[in-house]
């Protein structure tokens, strides 16, 4: 099987039979990491060039290893040390590096849709690691994978997403693919924090009390406040957002039944999630981290074999 699309721009542009694939394929890649030796020669003599003008830690990494243990050859950039803080524009910058002969770019951008732009004006294949506050595929793919480890399926499944919707790229991109996939969503979180169309134009539920959200779900995904985006005080203090909407041990130990607690990291620990429940046996965040790395080596490889025959 195949993608029916040559990028990977967003969850949006996915078929639920290209989720399936890609989730398929990150199956037997995970398989191939627990060997004693985790590397396998399916993308060698592949260029690939990491695009970074925003701060990452979990997504370049992950990238990178994904990359190295399909034996790819990688170029880093990052904004801050290249000619971009001379005044570059990003579509020179992109086809000085396409010179050298680059396969895939994988991409994370402070602009929303710049991938796309990317896409339009270049030959490589594009993989989105995140666009502003519109998308970020490849989380969403990995949230969904770990469901589905611990769950056995997606279909039917009832999945809270909780936190900062307004300024989350991570909500999308999981409200989009959970949709596709059959689960039911509810997002969560202050009035303030939750885009007043959601509901309308997305089909999910929309909560303003945690705890009630919480006896719903079979899983929370809690994200983070973020702070850097907001151009406002959106709430009024840290603090008060904790007491209000913060997951602690207690909260979890009154619902009727165990739930599976997911986070996308970086963890704000006593803000959205205490460490009692960051770090608890609900908490399966130290596993989406390892399964990232397998499905991105599914999607850049899948990618590739769709570029090779164009």
């Amino acid at each position: 099987m195949q993608l029916s699309t040559r990028h990977l721009l967003g969850i949006k542009d996915l078929t639920a039979q290209d989720i399936q694939l890609i989730l398929d394929t990150a199956a037997q890649f995970k398989e191939v990491l627990q060997r004693p030796i985790k590397k396998v020669p399916s993308l060698r003599d592949v260029t690939i060039v990491n695009l970074f003008y925003e701060n990452s830690t979990r997504t370049r990494i992950s990238f990178e290893l994904a990359e190295k243990r399909l034996s790819a050859d990688t170029i880093n950039f990052t904004a801050s040390g290249s000619s971009a803080a001379k005044g570059e524009t990003l579509l020179d910058t992109v086809n000085n590096i396409l010179s050298m002969k680059v396969d895939l770019v994988v991409m994370r951008h402070s602009a929303s849709g710049a991938p796309h732009f990317l896409a339009k004006h270049i030959p490589a294949a594009i993989v989105n690691a995140g666009d502003g506050i519109n998308e970020h595929p490849t989380q969403a793919l990995l949230d969904a994978f770990s469901i589905r480890e611990k769950l056995g399926t997606l279909e039917g499944k009832k999945v809270a997403i909780l936190g900062d919707i307004m300024h989350s790229r991570v909500a999308l991109s999981n409200i989009y693919l959970l949709k596709k996939m059959g689960a039911e969503v509810t997002v969560a979180g202050p009035p303030t924090l939750i885009p007043k169309y959601l509901q309308q134009a997305f089909g999910v539920n929309v909560s303003y009390n945690i705890e009630e959200t919480l006896k719903w779900c079979d899983v929370a995904n809690v994200l983070r406040i973020q702070l850097e985006r907001q151009s406002q005080p959106l709430f009024s203090s840290l603090r008060e957002y904790n007491l209000a909407y913060g997951i602690n041990r207690k909260l979890l130990d009154s619902l009727p039944k165990e739930i599976v607690i997911m986070h996308p990291g970086p963890i704000n620990r006593g803000v959205e999630l205490d460490s009692d429940v960051a770090d608890s046996k609900q908490s399966i965040i130290l596993q989406q981290v390892e399964n990232g790395v397998a499905v991105r080596m599914a999607a850049l490889y899948l990618l590739a074999g769709k570029r090779s025959e164009n």
